[in-house]
């Protein structure tokens, strides 16, 4: 069975998300330390974990499988979750795997390195847009029917 998961303390998407698996017919599991108000749909659970460090983090990476696609924009935890084989995606609507994982994990590195060191090079991200709310949505379709339709 196909199942949603969304690291959701920082999701933009949510809503999105969860008319989605609504139409699906998915499990989704929306994890964070609080905040978010339950919802009425069965199939949507809202996962409360404790505040600290990781903790949604730990409990996705710890429930998920060859059937998840998770959605998180948190780079650690979904090669964690593409290394247990399940199908991630950002926020944005990329689209993570075990090629292309190791890059966009070097670049976060990097990135990160650069902030310490206040470089001027790094400039703040850019803001959340209807193209990339867009892009996120035609991404996850196309994971969700890759899910259903080519199951091993």
């Amino acid at each position: 069975m196909v199942s949603l998961f969304v690291d959701a303390d920082a999701c933009p998407v949510k809503q999105e998300i969860i008319k989605v698996a609504e139409r699906y017919k998915l499990t989704t599991f929306i994890v964070s330390n609080g905040g978010i108000r339950p919802y009425k749909n069965p199939l949507i659970k809202f996962i409360y974990v404790s505040t600290g460090l990781d903790e949604a983090d730990n409990w996705i990476e710890n429930q998920c499988n060859k059937d998840s696609i998770v959605i998180t924009d948190d780079i650690p935890l979904s090669k964690k979750c593409i290394l247990l084989d399940a199908l991630l995606i950002n926020f944005r609507g990329k689209i993570l795997d075990k090629e292309n994982i190791g890059s966009i994990e070097a670049s976060r590195n990097l990135m990160t390195s650069l902030r310490e060191a206040n470089s001027p090079i790094v400039q703040n991200k850019r803001n959340y847009t209807k193209l990339d709310r867009a892009t996120f949505l035609q991404s996850l379709d196309y994971l969700i029917i890759k899910k259903l339709n080519f199951r091993p």
